[in-house]
């Protein structure tokens, strides 16, 4: 009883009363979160040689395109197809918008298009956007696809229905690579010390 009272006696004086930290009905400050952000979407941009005089393409010629039922660009250039390897982000974007199959069907499509006749080979396999981009800048009719942050000056990007990558109702996109925050800032290097003065004479 007495504790109480005191604290009573204290509030009516006007001494504040600090609580523990310890105590719930403190207040909680929040950190920044330390873990990957929520990743959003980007888009992926349909690339070929630089020389190729196509600017922009429709989704469903795009399809004719990858499917290999165009097989000419109107530079007299053969459509040569590159593809990302088995289970990148890329090729899963491109299964499930271009081409609507799995992996399974895609494999078997190809393999029957090219035993009849119909193509002369399937899309030539990379493990990765550097290797992509390097077959496309070498090859004059090849097209294929990277993420758009992936781009360089060393290909060209293809408009899809009008739309580039960056713009919205861009019909191609995947989720974009999640950006880690780091939990703790690196140390900086710390300044050697000053050497001694010498005593003066």
């Amino acid at each position: 009883m007495k504790a109480v009272a005191i604290l009573v006696l204290l509030a009516a004086v006007g001494v504040p009363i600090r609580k523990g930290s310890s105590d719930p009905a403190s207040p909680v400050q929040l950190r920044p979160s330390t873990g990957p952000r929520k990743s959003s979407s980007e888009g992926l941009a349909i690339i070929v040689n630089r020389r190729n005089p196509v600017a922009n393409v429709t989704l469903g010629q795009l399809r004719e395109i990858l499917f290999g039922e165009k097989k000419w660009w109107s530079s007299k250039h053969q459509v040569t197809l590159a593809s990302m390897r088995r289970g990148t982000p890329e090729r899963q974007a491109v299964l499930r918008t271009i081409y609507q199959m799995n992996e399974r069907d895609f494999g078997a499509y190809f393999l029957f298009e090219v035993f009849r006749g119909e193509l002369s080979s399937s899309p030539t396999i990379l493990e990765n956007p550097t290797e992509v981009k390097k077959f496309i800048a070498t090859t004059p009719g090849a097209v294929g696809y990277v993420r758009a942050s992936d781009v360089d000056d060393s290909v060209k990007v293809l408009r899809v229905n009008g739309l580039l990558p960056g713009d919205d109702g861009y019909p191609v996109r995947l989720s974009s690579r999640p950006t880690k925050v780091a939990s703790e800032l690196e140390p900086k290097d710390r300044e050697r010390p000053l050497p001694s003065a010498s005593p003066g004479r």
